[in-house]
């Protein structure tokens, strides 16, 4: 990889031997492997058993869950907030098991409807949950450094699932909670 980049540097026109470039290539060959590091990532082990027996059978959700991804047209960040939420069906999820499956599919090329659905479908696998629902809000580099350049753009998608999408009160009351938390920041 870093003679790729070695390469990408010469061919825009850059001297790769002067101060400050020589060390590039290795530098940003490490900076694409951690960004990418969800491909080596098994999300069986990052769940690792953390799923407990509950009796509770309302919302759980997690808000404001930070994410950086690149998408798969440009290779360009994207930046943004995750908010998952499931109702469960006898058992939950340890807290920070949310964050780290946000965290394995976003550290891959990624468009963010693909990875809005693999969040929500992956919650829905280890939970049974009666329903989930993931939105995402994040601001596309991609839009606002190249092309048409709209600094301020921002793309929300969701996917819901079970409760969250047959049953209007509940769906109702996921995007009810999440105003609550947008609003207050």
């Amino acid at each position: 990889m870093e003679d790729l980049y070695r390469k990408i540097i010469e061919e825009i026109g850059e001297d790769i031997t002067r101060p400050g470039l020589d060390q590039t290539p290795e530098r940003a060959a490490k900076a694409m492997k951690f960004m990418t590091k969800g491909y080596s990532e098994d999300i069986e082990k990052i769940v690792n058993n953390a799923v407990f027996p509950s009796d509770t059978s309302e919302i759980v959700l997690v808000k404001n869950i930070e994410m950086y991804s690149l998408c798969e047209h440009h290779m360009m960040p994207f930046i943004g907030k995750c908010h998952a939420a499931y109702i469960p069906n006898g058992k939950v999820l340890g807290l920070s098991k949310i964050a780290r499956i946000v965290d394995v599919f976003a550290r891959r090329l990624q468009i963010q409807e693909r990875l809005t659905k693999e969040i929500a479908e992956t919650i829905q696998k280890f939970t049974d949950a009666s329903g989930v629902a993931v939105v995402i809000e994040a601001q596309h580099l991609c839009m606002m450094m190249r092309g048409v350049e709209k600094q301020n753009s921002v793309m929300t998608t969701s996917c819901v699932l079970g409760d969250f999408r047959t049953d209007p009160k509940t769906r109702s009351e996921f995007f009810s909670l999440l105003r609550l938390g947008l609003h207050a920041e």
